[in-house]
Formats: C-alpha cells, sequence, structure tokens
C-alpha cells in the first residue's frame, strides 16, 4: 500500500552567483540570515553542511522534532535534504543555476510523504500555493541578507 504523497516545486531569483548563496544552505550558517532559526547539530566532520551532514530542529508549527540528512551535497549547484519525524518524510532538493551576472536562480522542489493515517492527513493538506510562500519568504530573507548583510527582521517587514 501506498501512503500519501505530495510534490512540489518553485522557482526563485537570488541577488547572489551561487558561489556566494550555496554555503548559506547550512544548518550553522543559517544563524546569520534566518530569524527563530534553531538546529541541533548531530554530525558534520567539517562543522558545516556536507554530504551525510545529520542535524535536528524542533518547529512545532510543522509537528514532531525533525531529524535532517544532507543526503546530495554538490557545491554550487545541488543539494539535497531527507526531512524526516514520526508523520512524515521530506526530500528538499534545491539546484542552482547562473543567471545574470552576480544572481541566480534556485529551483526548490519538496516531496513530502506521509508514515502513517495522520501523516497522509498532513501530506494531503499541504497545496503548491503555501509551498510558493513559504519559498518566497525565503527568498526575501536571502535577498536581504545578500544585499545588506543582515537578517531581516519579519516582524517589522
Amino acid at each position: 500500500m501506498n501512503r500519501t504523497r505530495n510534490q512540489f516545486s518553485h522557482t526563485m531569483h537570488v541577488s547572489g552567483s551561487p558561489e556566494q548563496v550555496f554555503p548559506l544552505l547550512c544548518p550553522v550558517r543559517e544563524y546569520e540570515w534566518i530569524e527563530h532559526w534553531q538546529c541541533e547539530l548531530i554530525y558534520s566532520k567539517s562543522g558545516k553542511a556536507e554530504a551525510d551532514c545529520v542535524f535536528r530542529t524542533r518547529f512545532p508549527q510543522d509537528g514532531p522534532e525533525d531529524t535532517w540528512v544532507v543526503s546530495r551535497y554538490e557545491p554550487p549547484r545541488m543539494i539535497e535534504f531527507i526531512r524526516c519525524n514520526a508523520l512524515r518524510v521530506v526530500r528538499y532538493s534545491i539546484t542552482l543555476d547562473r543567471a545574470e551576472a552576480g544572481l541566480s536562480t534556485w529551483i526548490w522542489s519538496q516531496t513530502l510523504t506521509g508514515l502513517n493515517d495522520t501523516g497522509d492527513a498532513l501530506v494531503a493538506s499541504g497545496n503548491a500555493a503555501s509551498f510558493a510562500e513559504k519559498i518566497a519568504g525565503i527568498e526575501r530573507r536571502l535577498n536581504h541578507f545578500l544585499t545588506t548583510g543582515t537578517m531581516l527582521n519579519t516582524v517589522t517587514a
């Protein structure tokens, strides 16, 4: 029996080259540009994102504690994360392409799979519009950080 699955993709445009932006896709570096980011680094030889890096997050709005694994790491072009908890598994694939000078285009793809009836309901409730809104928020944060060197304060933004 197959559980419920949902897939979404969205493109963002970032004010930085893939070489500038890729290192920011890291559980340690995200403290620099994502407000309220918190994680527990479980394993990393380098102390940063790398193949097989493992970390945990706990964001109550997303359900139970999540364990993340960097399953693909090809700087500065692609990174993939597997994120799982007791309800669902998520695969995030992020591909970066060079655009105009100093800019990059990112394609964010997400595949969610329910692990039980509760997870199936959670996965089924997702939609492309809410995924696009989430990615647009990440895009705003990244562009703000890349152009100002400071974290975007979303309380006042």
